[in-house]
């Protein structure tokens, strides 16, 4: 086998197609067949679609993860390449941004000094004494 990883991944994709497509030719398959069966024995009761129904949903989810979701580009092989580098993008850049900020903020405020906190306003408030009726 060779050891080229596009080869590899090209194989892998083929053999992912293809079994979806012997998903579907046995969902069809069986589907006919219930059809049939209720076409023969309950022609009033249509029931060959609830068995079926469960089994759609699992092809569906089948298709997906094959082909992604028609028209948006939402699972498609390189949208997982794609959404991981936008959210790399927008994590550095968030990053910068608070990096920004932090080296902003340290430039406009003076560094703190060691003095002792002095509070003039508070020092001009002449002492009252409180009695007990003062206290609800």
């Amino acid at each position: 086998m060779s050891s080229d990883p596009v080869l590899q991944k090209a194989k892998k994709r083929v053999k992912a197609k293809k079994g979806f497509y012997e998903h579907l030719v046995s969902f069809i398959s069986v589907g006919i067949f219930f059809f049939l069966v209720n076409l023969l024995s309950f022609k009033t009761n249509w029931w060959f679609f609830w068995p079926m129904l469960p089994w759609l949903i699992g092809l569906l989810i089948h298709y997906f993860t094959i082909f992604g979701i028609p028209g948006t580009g939402i699972l498609t092989e390189g949208w997982q390449e794609r959404e991981l580098e936008r959210e790399v993008r927008a994590i550095l850049q968030k990053q910068h941004q608070v990096k920004k900020a932090v080296s902003e903020s340290q430039t406009e405020l003076p560094p703190p000094k060691d003095e002792e906190l002095k509070l003039p306003d508070l020092e001009k408030t002449p002492e009252k004494r409180w009695s007990d009726r003062d206290f609800v």
